[in-house]
Order: structure tokens, then C-alpha cells, then sequence
């Protein structure tokens, strides 16, 4: 069983680290698994702008990005794909590199004064020296809530997202809310919709560019469909085993709808 670990360290890729290889929104992917030797010829010995994010199988993992020019032959997945689309992908790890490297990428100046920013000694930040400040990575936290109403289950479709399937409601928590709150306001905002009996069911990293998915059940407890249009082309209620196409089982959304299916199926209580 393979083992990704979270991790930060300062120091440099050394012989025997592995590297996470971005390039753009895609994952430059050696012919086997996702992480390349860090002795390989694709990095001509320079990993000098790399970042540490954890440990695979007990080795160092490291990120970088090439430039197009340098990927050569290598297939490059793009991201979104890798997370939907390859069942052996290793989904946390993608998602801290990106997360990561785009939080490096754009912090290396101190946003108060502007002086070039350094590594934290002892945590995952960059450090303004001048201003004794540190800069942690981004993470957006966002609700996503499946509505149960008797035996059926709302679905909806984006009016900006332009795919084929219906999802879910969701939205980004805004300062000083609670999650249970957040749930409350985004679906009353877009649908028009009161919920109740809200209540915690998973949690996913969605690195497009930085959100942390927080998943719910909840129960219909009033008011009619109207529309958030500038959100939402379509919202129904839909049987289970009834329902337009919905996203993979990869995703967060994919996961809540076929749990609540599931339980409506079984005359139970999603929980």
C-alpha cells in the first residue's frame, strides 16, 4: 500500500527524492506512476527552485515546475483530468503540489513592503524578515450540500460552468461564517430554498486554485425554486436512478449524490 505524508522540510532535493513536475495546469508524468527521480536527465541537475511537500513511501517529494521547452517527449496530464479521469492518480499528493507551487509562485514578495520573501524555519510559510511576518499557503474553504426532499434529491447545472452533468449547491464560507451558516445562505441565494437538519458528511481538496470542499446532507424545510440565474442555468428534484449525468465518484459531488441515492433508496437517513 503506498503512503503519502504531508511534510515540510527547507532543505534542497538530494539524490533519491522524488519530484512532483509541473508544467502550466498539467502534471508532466514519467512512464511510470507520477513522480520522477530526482537525478533525471528532464532537470539537467537544476531543481534549485523547487519546494518540499512531503514524503511518498517513506522518500522526500519535492515540486517544480519546467518550462515547456523542457518537457520534451513526456506526457503532460493536465490536472482536472488526472483527478477525474485516472483511477491511479494519487489525488492528495496532486492536489498539495499544485496548491503548494502556486502559493510559492506568488508569495515571493511580501505583500506589505515588497522585499524579496525567504523559507519559515520551522513551519510551511515564506518569511518577510523586515516585517516578521509569514505568509501561510492559500485555502479557501467552500460548502457543498445535497438537498433531500421525501424521496428526491436536488440537482442543479451551472450557467457559468458550461458541462453536461447537473451537481450540487455550493459556494465559498465568507469571513466570519460558519459552515452550517454558509450552507444556510448559498442555498437560499440560489435557489430560494430553506434547508434544515444540516449535517457533516466528507471533506475534499479541490486545488482549482486553492478550495477545501466541505460536504453536507440536508433536509428541505420550505419555499419554492427560484433561480440565482447568474449562478445556476437548472435545478430539479430527481428521483434516485433518475437522474440527468452527474460528476464521477472522484469528486466530492459525485460522492454526497449517490450517498443520499443510496440512503433514499433504502428508506433510511443519510448520516
Amino acid at each position: 500500500m503506498t503512503q503519502w505524508i504531508p511534510g515540510w522540510t527547507t532543505r534542497r532535493p538530494e539524490n533519491g527524492d522524488l519530484i512532483l513536475a509541473l508544467s502550466g495546469s498539467g502534471v508532466v508524468k514519467p512512464d511510470n506512476g507520477w513522480l520522477h527521480s530526482g537525478d533525471s536527465s528532464l532537470f539537467r541537475g537544476e531543481l534549485s527552485d523547487s519546494v518540499s511537500l512531503g514524503s511518498y513511501n517513506g522518500r522526500a517529494v519535492f515540486v517544480t515546475e519546467l518550462p515547456d521547452t523542457d518537457v520534451g517527449n513526456q506526457e503532460v496530464v493536465p490536472l482536472r483530468d488526472a483527478l477525474l479521469m485516472v483511477s491511479d492518480a494519487p489525488a492528495d499528493m496532486l492536489s498539495t503540489g499544485f496548491q503548494v507551487w502556486q502559493w510559492w509562485r506568488d508569495h515571493r514578495f511580501c505583500g506589505r513592503c515588497g522585499e524579496e520573501t525567504g523559507f519559515h524555519p520551522r513551519e510551511r510559510a515564506k518569511w518577510c524578515e523586515p516585517c516578521g511576518i509569514p505568509w501561510y499557503p492559500r485555502l479557501a474553504p467552500c460548502v457543498i450540500v445535497v438537498i433531500r426532499r421525501d424521496d428526491r434529491l436536488l440537482l442543479a447545472k451551472s450557467s457559468r460552468v458550461k458541462r453536461h452533468f447537473y451537481s450540487l449547491i455550493a459556494g465559498f464560507v465568507e469571513p466570519g461564517e460558519s459552515l452550517e451558516g454558509a450552507v444556510h445562505r448559498e442555498v437560499k441565494e440560489e435557489t430560494g430554498l430553506d434547508v434544515t437538519n444540516i449535517r457533516y458528511h466528507a471533506s475534499q481538496p479541490w486545488p482549482f486554485p486553492h478550495q477545501l470542499m466541505v460536504g453536507f446532507f440536508a433536509d428541505y424545510a420550505g419555499g419554492e425554486l427560484v433561480l440565482q440565474e447568474d449562478e445556476l442555468a437548472d435545478a430539479d428534484w430527481f428521483l434516485p436512478g433518475d437522474t440527468p449525468p452527474v460528476p464521477p465518484e472522484t469528486t466530492i459531488s459525485g460522492r454526497l449524490i449517490r450517498a443520499m441515492e443510496h440512503e433514499i433508496s433504502r428508506g433510511g437517513i443519510p448520516v
